[in-house]
C-alpha cells in the first residue's frame, strides 16, 4: 500500500530534521520525505497541526501473557501500545511459564507477529525459571529472538553467579538488563522516609539500588560484559551510572515515567495505584532522575508497563500488587516533562525514540539502522500525534486491560499533552484515532 502522510512537521531526533514536510511510504519503506510529487497514494493521513515522527520504542512493556491473561492479553496490550504511538517494544520475561526455553520465545513472537501492531523484542530469562540458580541456555534463546537476558524484578542473590553469567554475555556479545535491588534490602513496600514511616508502611532504603549498583558496575568492570540498568530511582544511583559512563564502561539505563513524575507523597492515604516498583522517592531524587534524563546520563524513558488486576489491586497498599498501566502514556509523559523543564521537542522525542534503539543496538535485526530513525530508505514504523492537544487518563479511555494508572486524572480534570492521531508499523496504519 501506498500511504502519504501530509503538510505535517517532521522530526527525526537522530539526524536533526525539524521541517514541515510530507512523508510518502510503500512496501514498508519510508521512499521520500519533503515535497512529494505525483506519488499515486492509496491512502492518505492528513498530518496538518501535527508532529511526524519516528515510532516511539519502549524498553519496558510486561504484555501477561503467557499464564496471566485475566490481567492483560496480547491484543489488548499490543494495541494499546500502538494508541500511544508506540511501534517497537521490550517485553522482560517474568511470564508464566518465564521465558527460558526456545520454544516458548518463538511462540510469543510468532503471536505478536499475527496481531500486527507492533514489533516485539522479548527478553530471555538469565536462570532457569528466574529462580537464581542455574544459567539458561542463552546461545540457543538468542537464536529464538531474545535481544538480550534479565531476572526482569527479581533480584539475583548469588552475585558468583551473576559474574559468570555476565562473563558468558561478554564472550558473545549479549547485553544482561539488570533492575539494580539488593535481595536483602529491597523487601520494603515504599520508599525509606518520612512518608513511610508516618503510614506505617516498610521502608525499602536507597541502598538497595546503591549496594546492588556497586555490585553490577564492579563485575561490569571485570567481565567487560555490557549491561543495560532498568529503573533508576535514586539520586545517588544516578550518581554512581555517570561515575561508570565517564570511567568508559558498556552501561546504559533507564527510568520509569512514574519515577520521572511522582513522589512518595503522592502515595496521599494508602493510594494503591501508587504501588510500584522500584518505590516512589523523594522529591530530589525525582529532580535528579530529570536532570539525569535531559542530560543522557539516564538514556531511555520507559512506560514499565504493567498491567494489574482489580482484585489484585484493590487491597491495602502493602498487599496490593505492584505495577501500572502506562504504555499508552509514554509519549504525552514525555511531553510533559519536556514542557515543565523547558527541554526542546526533538531532545525529548530522542530519549522515546532513537536513544533507546541505540540501547538495543544490532538486536533490532532487520530494522538495522533506521531503528527509532525516520529516514528515506528506512522501515516505515511512525507515529503522528498532534501536540497541543490534550486528555485525561481514565479507565474508560485506557486500552490496556489493565486499567489502574497514578496518573487517573479525571477526578481533578487534569490533562495530558498531546494526542496520537495515527500509528504505522511497516507501512501499514496499526492505528488511527477516532475524530473528535
Amino acid at each position: 500500500m501506498k500511504l502519504l502522510i501530509e503538510h505535517g512537521r517532521v522530526i527525526d531526533p537522530a539526524s536533526g530534521r525539524d521541517e514541515t514536510a510530507d512523508v510518502a511510504i510503500a512496501d514498508s519503506r519510508v521512499v521520500a520525505i519533503g515535497r512529494v510529487g505525483d506519488f499515486g497514494a492509496e491512502r492518505r493521513i492528513d498530518a496538518r497541526g501535527c508532529v511526524v515522527m519516528p515510532g516511539l520504542i519502549d524498553l519496558a512493556v510486561r504484555l501477561r501473557e503467557p499464564g496471566r491473561e485475566h490481567e492483560g492479553m496480547l491484543k489488548s496490550e499490543l494495541r494499546a501500545a500502538a494508541a500511544g504511538g508506540v511501534t517497537s517494544l521490550v517485553c522482560p520475561p517474568d511470564t508464566d511459564p518465564p521465558l527460558d526455553e526456545p520454544g516458548l520465545v518463538e511462540m510469543l513472537k510468532f503471536r505478536a507477529r499475527r496481531q500486527s501492531s507492533c514489533r516485539l523484542f522479548p527478553l530471555g530469562a538469565l536462570t532457569r525459571g528466574l529462580n537464581g540458580e542455574a544459567l539458561t541456555e542463552m546461545a540457543h534463546l538468542s537464536e529464538a529472538g531474545c535481544v538480550g537476558f534479565s531476572q526482569a524484578d527479581r533480584a539475583l542473590r548469588d552475585t558468583g553467579l551473576l559474574m559468570r553469567a555476565l562473563q558468558y554475555a561478554a564472550t558473545f556479545g549479549y547485553t544482561v538488563w539488570l533492575q539494580p535491588q539488593d535481595a536483602w534490602l529491597s523487601g520494603g513496600v515504599a520508599a525509606s522516609g518520612e512518608v513511610a514511616t508516618r503510614l506505617g508502611l516498610s521502608g525499602v532504603p536507597v541502598a538497595a539500588e546503591t549496594v546492588a549498583l556497586h555490585t553490577i558496575v564492579e563485575l561490569a568492570r571485570a567481565t567487560g560484559a555490557r549491561v543495560h540498568l532498568c529503573r533508576l530511582s535514586s539520586a545517588a544511583g544516578v550518581e554512581l551510572v555517570r561515575r561508570a559512563k565517564a570511567q568508559g564502561l558498556a552501561i546504559s539505563a533507564d527510568v520509569s515515567v512514574q519515577s520521572l513524575h511522582l513522589t512518595d507523597v503522592d502515595i496521599g492515604y494508602f493510594n494503591a495505584d501508587m504501588r510500584l516498583s522500584p518505590p516512589l522517592r523523594q522529591q530530589a531524587d525525582r529532580a535528579a532522575l530529570r536532570r539525569a534524563l535531559a542530560d543522557g546520563t539516564i538514556d531511555a524513558l520507559v512506560s514499565d508497563h504493567n498491567p494489574v488486576a482489580d482484585d489484585a489491586k484493590n487491597l491495602p497498599f502493602a498487599e496490593a500488587e505492584p505495577g501500572a498501566s502506562a504504555v499508552e502514556l509514554l509519549l504525552s509523559l514525555a511531553l510533559k516533562w519536556g514542557r515543565d523543564d523547558g527541554i526542546e521537542l526533538p531532545r525529548v522525542l530522542a530519549r522515546v525514540t532513537s536513544d533507546p534503539a541505540r540501547v538495543l543496538g544490532a538486536s533490532l535485526g532487520s530494522l538495522g539502522a533506521s531503528a527509532g530513525r525516520l529516514v528515506e530508505g528506512g522501515v516505515a514504523d511512525v507515529c503522528v500525534f498532534e501536540p497541543d492537544a490534550t486528555w485525561s487518563v481514565s479507565r474508560q479511555v485506557l486500552l490496556s486491560q489493565g486499567k489502574h494508572s497514578p496518573f487517573d486524572f479525571a477526578a481533578t480534570g487534569t490533562a495530558l499533552p498531546g494526542r496520537v492521531r495515527a500509528t504505522v508499523l511497516a507501512g501499514g496504519v496499526s492505528y488511527q484515532a477516532v475524530p473528535a
